[in-house]
């Protein structure tokens, strides 16, 4: 917000606004909108800590804000990193030429636990494996823009950009009146759009599109609801679906009901039993057989969770170069894998000042954040690191932005991050704006809700 000693243009009208606020109201209006998400019913849950386990996430009234020409240049890069990503995957379902080229090791493609073996040699409908990406980013300076990481298979929040906004529009009507901001409840028909252009090419006449969910015991339902019933398509659980001939289809009352395209918010693992984990109650057997057949779209695809690997991460440049022959827009923060010798003894050497984090891990779980951490804590990781060298990477500890956030005292700065989210099916589309989520505790860099992070609206302002 503060540049140079003086307010950024962007947020000129905010200042005035939150200088305006008196605190009374200011307490009067969180608890307003704490109010409106616990009546919608937006929570998530963390389970393992005991109690109750869904949470209200906490939202944070100060919304962040990027002009036309910032969000412009973060498009441009998001979208090629999209396409550089689903040319990846293709390519290594398929006749792996990064890896012959010698540009990506064949190892941390074909032996990645992510892998889908059963997938190999599908080219899923439209050469789309991952349909909703989620390219998680990091501001560092008045132009400088780090990707931390990408999300391929299910990212998940985006409930939350549409809510936030929702209850922004509700609490304070003046502000949109006074700045122009673009809108973002488009999303839920770009996503129906997108999920329906990816439609199998059995599909006869308007394509039929389910969200398939583990259903309400898990920790994003609310999202999977939220959004089928945006969307006007059926949230379904597997034993809704069931398999017959070359097609799959849906329970209904009116008997059963061909299904074109499956939005699915449920892993690998468990879509179908007789493919992947068979003690899966969660997927639709046989599924796997109508979606080689070409009889169904799964969005995003079986094996799609490759792209979301922290180590394939540190290549995604190099997929940019070899797969569009351009220079990556966005830049990667500096990272280090564990698994290479001499990255593995620099990480070790200076574990105090590093971020380490799981190369499958999420959710701010399994990580280590080296200056914030004891020393007792950084020579426990350490262990762990030696024990399992490949399973983790390391990254500097960037001097990530802030903005201001409404806290018990008044407003103090605290550390954000964003997730765009990116539709990819016959066109790549993205809607001005995303998630932004914001470290609440004082100095933190984690921003994840399940650690303790809140959100806010993110705006984007009309040129």
């Amino acid at each position: 917000m503060y540049q140079g000693g003086g307010v950024r243009v962007p947020y000129a009208r905010l200042e005035d606004w939150m200088q305006a606020m008196p605190a009374e109201l200011r307490s009067l209006k969180q608890a307003e909108a704490e109010q409106l998400f616990r009546r919608i019913g937006i929570t998530f849950a963390v389970y393992g800590e005991g109690g109750d386990p869904d949470r209200l996430i906490p939202f944070d009234m100060f919304p962040r804000v990027f002009t036309a020409a910032e969000w412009g240049k973060l498009e441009k890069g998001i979208k090629q990193r999209a396409r550089a990503l689903n040319a990846f995957l293709v390519d290594i379902y398929g006749r792996g030429e990064i890896v012959r080229a010698g540009r990506m090791p064949s190892k941390l493609v074909y032996q990645n636990e992510a892998y889908e073996k059963a997938v190999a040699g599908i080219k899923p409908p439209k050469g789309v494996y991952s349909h909703i990406v989620g390219v998680d980013l990091v501001r560092t300076g008045p132009d400088e823009f780090f990707v931390l990481e990408d999300n391929c298979r299910t990212p998940s929040g985006v409930s939350y950009m549409l809510e936030n906004r929702e209850i922004m529009m509700r609490m304070f009507p003046d502000l949109f009146r006074e700045n122009r901001i673009e809108p973002v409840d488009r999303y839920p028909e770009l996503l129906r759009r997108t999920l329906a252009s990816v439609a199998p090419e059995k599909c006869t006449g308007e394509p039929v599109v389910v969200l398939l969910t583990p259903g309400h015991f898990n920790s994003a339902y609310y999202e999977h609801s939220f959004l089928a019933d945006l969307m006007g398509i059926e949230l379904v659980e597997g034993q809704d679906l069931f398999v017959q001939g070359e097609f799959l289809y849906m329970r209904t009352t009116e008997g059963p009901r061909r299904v074109d395209v499956v939005y699915r918010r449920i892993d690998d693992a468990f879509i179908d039993p007789l493919c992947f984990r068979p003690d899966s109650m969660l997927g639709v057997p046989g599924l796997m057989d109508v979606y080689r057949s070409g009889g169904v779209a799964i969005c995003s695809a079986p094996g799609a969770g490759v792209a979301d690997d922290k180590a394939v991460y540190t290549f995604v440049p190099e997929m940019i170069r070899f797969y569009l022959g351009e220079e990556p827009l966005l830049n990667n923060v500096p990272t280090w894998q564990c698994g290479k010798e001499d990255d593995l003894k620099y990480v070790l050497s200076n574990l105090g000042e590093l971020v380490v984090k799981e190369v499958h891990g999420s959710g701010g779980y399994g990580m280590l954040v080296g200056p914030k951490s004891t020393k007792e804590q950084v020579e426990n990781f350490r262990h762990r690191i030696m024990a399992d060298p490949g399973n983790y990477i390391a990254q500097p500890t960037l001097a990530l932005s802030t903005t201001p956030t409404f806290v018990a005292e008044g407003v103090a700065p605290r550390h954000v991050d964003l997730r765009p989210y990116c539709l990819v099916g016959e066109r790549i589309e993205l809607v001005p704006g995303g998630l932004t989520r914001v470290a609440l505790k004082e100095g933190s860099l984690v921003v994840n809700s399940s650690q303790g992070g809140g959100v806010k609206d993110t705006w984007v302002l009309a040129e």
